[in-house]
């Protein structure tokens, strides 16, 4: 285990930051490898395409919290009062365990700009000119993040209902005792205990936002006009269609600052809001 996390891991990182400080093609081979010092990081400063693509990673965390939103939801709601759960649970996590190349196929057909059942719809409610989705600058990337947003529920949703789980029930006998409706239980008891649950899921959907790769490189592979690339997606084109693998490392360093960063405000964060 060692060896594999050694071989696999740590030489690739440390070999990445050595990079990061060269210009280098690897298919000319090592010797032409040639250390530019900061010159990579410059180059970063002053690339638009870099800093669109960070603009869009932004943007895309917004899906973290609004999945966590609808999945506490149906969370809530299939513990409660739903006959049937094992097979809702299932449903809803199918998405999250199905290929996602399988699932960018399916809503790029949904998404089709003249034949989609989307637009079909749309055009029978009267809507004469519905949007293209995923071929139009505006609505690409919103779409991309519809999409993620329906394939991370599944996950959200077994975790909140573990969280569900493991509250006493009888904070919530006592809560009906003092009157309490269900509003205020939501509020008082699920969503505090709940807390290093949703601490958890914030973690590790900001991090995975930042690594979102295969749903773009399915459906739209940066476009159009650059309005849906991301950090990693770029990284990806620099290193392995332009082999510019100096660059590229100089990128992943900047990416991996920022996840940690992000992650650090999170973790000193949790402190004042998180309750165990």
């Amino acid at each position: 285990m060692i060896t594999g996390v050694l071989v696999l891991v740590l030489i690739p990182v440390v070999a990445s930051l050595l990079l990061s400080f060269a210009d280098w093609n690897f298919v000319a081979g090592i010797d032409q490898m040639k250390f530019i010092g900061l010159d990579n990081f410059r180059l970063l400063g002053d690339d638009p395409v870099f800093w669109k693509s960070i603009a869009n990673n932004l943007i895309f965390i917004v899906t973290v919290p609004l999945t966590m939103l609808i999945s506490l939801m149906l969370a809530v709601i299939i513990h409660k009062s739903v006959y049937g759960k094992d097979l809702f649970k299932i449903v809803y996590f199918m998405p999250y365990i199905s290929s996602i190349v399988a699932i960018g196929i399916v809503w790029q057909v949904l998404f089709h700009p003249s034949h989609g059942p989307v637009n079909q719809t749309l055009m029978s409610l009267g809507v004469s000119a519905p949007p293209k989705w995923l071929a139009d600058v505006h609505y690409a990337l919103p779409s991309l993040m519809a999409i993620m947003t329906w394939a991370g529920i599944g996950f959200n949703l077994i975790i909140y209902t573990a969280g569900l789980q493991s509250i006493p029930k009888e904070l919530y006998e006592a809560a009906d005792m003092d009157g309490a409706s269900r509003w205020l239980k939501l509020v008082r008891i699920t969503v505090p205990l709940l807390s290093p649950t949703s601490f958890f899921l914030l973690v590790t959907g900001i991090i995975g936002s930042f690594k979102v790769f295969n749903v773009i490189s399915v459906l739209t592979q940066g476009g159009p006009a650059r309005s849906t690339s991301v950090i990693v997606y770029y990284l990806y084109e620099t290193a392995f269609v332009n082999m510019n693998i100096g660059y590229a490392s100089a990128m992943s360093l900047v990416l991996f600052v920022s996840v940690l960063l992000i992650t650090l405000v999170q973790w000193y964060g949790q402190k004042k809001w998180v309750n165990y």
